[in-house]
Parts: C-alpha cells; sequence; structure tokens
C-alpha cells in the first residue's frame, strides 16, 4: 500500500472537519443562547435541566462543590417569588449586584450544579416555578432542539458556557 501525503491530508482533514463541526454546533449553540432574553435563557436553563435530562445532572453535581453554593441557594430560599425571580435575572443580564459577585466566585461546575438544584428547587415549589404558560421565542426553541440533537459532552460544554458567563466575576478586571 501506498501511502501519499494526499492521503494523508485527506483523512486529517476528514477528522479534523468532524471536530471543526463539533466545535461550530457548540459555538453557534452558546452564541444563539447569549442573545436570547434573560427569560428565554432562563427557560432553556429550566428545559435543559428538567426535560432532556436526568444526564447531565450527574455531571454537574458529581464534580463539584456543592457546598460552596448551599448559601446561596438557602439565600434564594428564604426569597418572595418576586425576588428569587429577580436574582435568577440578574444572574443572566450579568448585573454587579452581592449576588452576582458570590455567585461569580463559583467553579464552572458548582454553576451546573447550582442551576440543576435550583430547578429542583423549582420542582418542588420552594423557589419560583416556571410559568405554565411561558411562550419560548424561536430562537430559545431553536436552542433548545439544537441542545437536544447534541451529544452528552457537547450539552455539558454548552451549559457550562452559558452558566459560566453568567453573574460576575468580582476578581476580573
Amino acid at each position: 500500500m501506498t501511502f501519499t501525503t494526499d492521503s494523508a491530508q485527506n483523512r486529517f482533514s476528514n477528522t479534523f472537519n468532524y471536530s471543526t463541526q463539533a466545535v461550530d454546533a457548540v459555538a453557534s449553540t452558546v452564541a444563539v443562547f447569549t442573545n436570547l432574553s434573560v427569560d428565554d435563557q432562563l427557560a432553556v436553563l429550566w428545559y435543559a435541566y428538567t426535560e432532556m435530562g436526568r444526564s447531565i445532572t450527574p455531571a454537574a453535581t458529581g464534580a463539584a462543590r456543592l457546598q460552596l453554593a448551599e448559601g446561596l441557594l438557602n439565600q434564594i430560599k428564604q426569597m418572595t417569588h418576586e425576588e428569587q425571580l429577580q436574582v435568577m435575572r440578574d444572574l443572566a443580564a450579568k448585573k454587579n449586584t452581592k449576588f452576582c459577585r458570590s455567585y461569580g466566585i463559583l467553579s464552572a461546575n458548582t454553576k451546573l450544579a447550582f442551576w440543576y438544584e435550583l430547578s429542583e428547587l423549582m420542582v418542588k415549589g420552594f423557589v419560583v416555578p416556571m410559568p405554565s404558560n411561558y411562550q419560548l421565542s424561536r430562537d430559545g426553541v431553536q436552542v433548545l432542539e439544537t441542545l437536544k440533537e447534541l451529544d452528552f459532552g457537547q450539552q455539558i460544554t454548552v451549559l457550562r458556557k452559558v452558566v459560566t458567563d453568567m453573574g460576575v466575576d468580582p476578581l476580573a478586571d
């Protein structure tokens, strides 16, 4: 069998194209997500954690130091529903509040676990529930459908990127 640079290049480019497509799917999903309204961002997170799956949760909670986020979750549980919703909106909008700065110092995996636990608290009625009549925008539906089609690793990467960008990092310049 003869090995030429053309055959090597073709094999490399096929592999590279696949990787590029996977990265592009993650990057484009994150880009569309970040351009959603704050309420649509929260709705997509809600649907991702409650409808798609329980497959996301072991990765989030297993790798996280959830005890670091428990104080924030307890603060949320003590608030009124209006205040709870405002905190979630502030996180998504990256408002410079004390709560958002406290969230900002959490690790990426702890942030994943924070949102999972928050969705569980919503299901249990401790945190303001997702309105049953909420209509997700066309772009929100697109993000959710794309997220469902991604493989597990890509789903985690998308969720990690979006929740990591929320809040305010008080240590950033």
